[in-house]
């Protein structure tokens, strides 16, 4: 759209400015762009007196950035209904923040005119932005104060009228829950690292956007060429045609229960004989309603589900996904999906992170089995493993603060420093891991250890080739060649976050398809390698600035569990992760010494 829109909540002013396309050809859009602004902000704080590592993530120098990409919005790119937000400090980890949601919000910004909006400052009063037909306004909020995300989103489609989408945040935000989420459309969340406390900490409620517009395409002829091409792809992909449309992403659960990496008890095991009772294939069967699309999908992985009886009984629900399953389910012990299916209705309408939220809660178990936590501590909450209604209990009081949910509020490292026993939190850089168990599946954890997120899967999805076999299938338990995968998976990822839209694509295109359709969507004459440097670009600028505030070598490791205690059960009992084995050879590829881009390679890459 060629529009950023900058707002100052301090005082309320609006700004509209240009996109700076030399930039936007350097870093795409999205992510990539978002860095290299949080870069420029850094260094105009420095010229200040503002030293990085003293910048309060709830405090009036953080910037929030909701950012669209040139793929976004575009009919026919393949599922390209997402937007990316990004922080420049998060609560959560005390680096960048960074979260990704589909629905529809992302087209529907770029609808309304813009293809970024940005917030700086902080307003005394609640407030929310309304952006129709490329005019924007700062709106009182004190009405919707407290109230969730379900209610929220109603009451502001029905005032704005007509196709609109809101993004906001619930009670968990307000409350500045350090792992509070963004939620759009009632279910889809801009989940992880905290960036719904960054944006209640600046008292923004929510952004309703509505418009008219559309982007315009370089060379269409080629672009519907091209398009149809990458379609067909998908479509005829085992993943993105058939398993993710039939059983969504909770097909994982067998398949990699299956694999031995599926972490049970907060990662005490990775694999469990009743795993399949909280499967895809077990929801698909009860639970499911419907399937449910994003903007412009054609894969439609999400699940509208129900729990029509019981103690869970909820009606008119989505999801939950893969990673929710594992998180309030595997890793709690609770094998029980009705009362994970409320927990994570529970998450969407308080506005939680599930992945961090359910291993908050394991670890907050393992802490309370081993005697770290008392049940003093607990105030009538018997946080054993497998009590499902503790679970579902936990959620609402960690939204709330009340009682324990004020520590796990805090998310598990700070959890487990608090109760004396550190080790306890699976976490790396802060950010709790995902579902997959790196003792199975040897490159995701190389990819935990050195992603700038911190212990983030989508960072770099090495489970593609390790497990599932796509473009090519290696071994999960060898170490050779991983460092590879791993930094090509890490910049590609940064491609497609930049363009912004589905990663669920990569199961289907590669760097080469990007490069296509990329090109004439742009009319930038892109091919293969340009688009993997882009990627690469922006991976060492967003660690040049965790480097800024203090992140380095010795951060790029793991929870000493999976590197010191062998798996006593499944596929890949005996196992843990020799990490040194994959790091000295990655650094090398990457031109990195002690966890830092060397001068040559920011030269390389043309980073300022």
């Amino acid at each position: 759209m060629g529009k950023i829109l900058k707002v100052n909540l301090s005082d309320g002013t609006i700004k509209e400015i240009s996109l700076d396309e030399e930039l936007a050809k350097k870093y795409l859009g999205g992510k990539g762009y978002a860095v290299r602004l949080f870069y420029d902000y850094i260094r105009e704080y420095e010229k200040l007196g503002i030293a990085p590592e003293d910048i309060d993530p709830f405090g009036e120098y953080n910037v929030l950035i909701f950012a669209t990409g040139p793929a976004t919005g575009v009919t026919g790119f393949p599922e390209s209904g997402r937007y990316h937000v990004m922080t420049l400090r998060s609560p959560l980890t005390g680096g960048i923040g960074s979260a990704n949601s589909g629905g529809r919000f992302g087209p529907y910004m770029k609808f309304a005119g813009y293809d970024m909006l940005i917030f700086e400052g902080r307003s005394e009063d609640p407030v929310y932005l309304e952006i129709v037909d490329g005019s924007a306004e700062i709106k009182c909020a004190k009405d919707l104060w407290g109230k969730n995300t379900f209610d929220t989103t109603r009451i502001l489609s029905d005032r704005v009228g007509g196709d609109c989408s809101v993004a906001c945040i619930g009670p968990a935000g307000e409350n500045l829950v350090h792992f509070a989420c963004i939620i759009n459309e009632e279910h889809r969340a801009a989940g992880r690292t905290g960036v719904g406390a960054v944006m209640g900490s600046k008292n923004l409620k929510a952004i309703v956007v509505k418009g008219k517009e559309r982007p315009e395409i370089a060379k269409p002829d080629e672009f519907k060429e091209a398009s149809k091409a990458a379609m067909d792809k998908v479509k005829q992909n085992p993943v993105t045609g058939e398993g993710l449309p039939k059983y969504g992403t909770a097909v994982l659960v067998n398949v990699i229960n299956n694999a031995g990496a599926l972490p049970y008890k907060n990662w005490q095991e990775a694999y469990h004989e009743k795993a399949d009772d909280i499967s895809g294939e077990t929801m698909e069967a009860k639970y499911l309603r419907k399937r449910v699309a994003c903007w412009g999908c054609a894969i439609g992985c999400g699940r509208a589900t129900e729990v029509k009886t019981g103690p869970f009984k909820v009606l008119n629900t989505e999801g939950p996904e893969y990673e929710s399953i594992w998180s309030l389910g595997n890793d709690t012990a609770v094998i029980n999906l009705e009362a994970i299916i409320k927990a994570n209705h529970f998450c969407d309408e308080l506005g939680l992170d599930t992945i961090t939220m359910g291993a908050t809660i394991a670890c907050a178990m393992e802490l309370y089995e081993k005697g770290y936590v008392k049940d003093e501590d607990l105030q009538g909450l018997d946080l054993s493993f497998g009590n499902d209604a503790a679970m579902v209990e936990a959620v609402w009081r960690t939204a709330y603060k009340s009682g324990f949910g004020k520590y796990l509020a805090l998310g598990s490292k700070r959890l487990a420093e608090i109760f004396g026993a550190p080790d306890l939190s699976m976490s790396v850089k802060g950010l709790e891991m995902p579902a997959y168990d790196p003792r199975g599946i040897k490159g995701i954890g190389l990819n935990y250890a050195t992603a700038n997120r911190g212990g983030c899967h989508v960072t770099g999805y090495t489970v593609s080739p390790e497990i599932i076999g796509l473009p090519e299938k290696v071994d999960p338990l060898t170490y050779e060649g991983k460092a590879a995968w791993v930094k090509a998976f890490q910049d590609f990822t940064c491609v497609v976050n930049s363009a912004v839209n589905c990663l669920f694509t990569t199961f289907a295109l590669g760097a080469d398809d990007y490069a296509v359709l990329l090109s004439n969507v742009t009319g930038w004459d892109l091919n293969t390698e340009e688009v993997m440097k882009i990627g690469e670009r922006i991976y060492n600028l967003e660690r040049v600035i965790i480097n800024k505030y203090g992140f380095d070598a010795k951060d790029d490791t793991l929870p000493k569990r999976l590197l010191q205690e062998p798996l006593k059960e499944g596929p890949a009992k005996g196992q843990v992760v020799e990490l040194d084995k994959m790091k000295e050879e990655y650094y090398q590829l990457r031109g990195w010494v002690d966890g830092r881009p060397t001068e040559e390679k920011l030269k390389e890459l043309e980073i300022p």
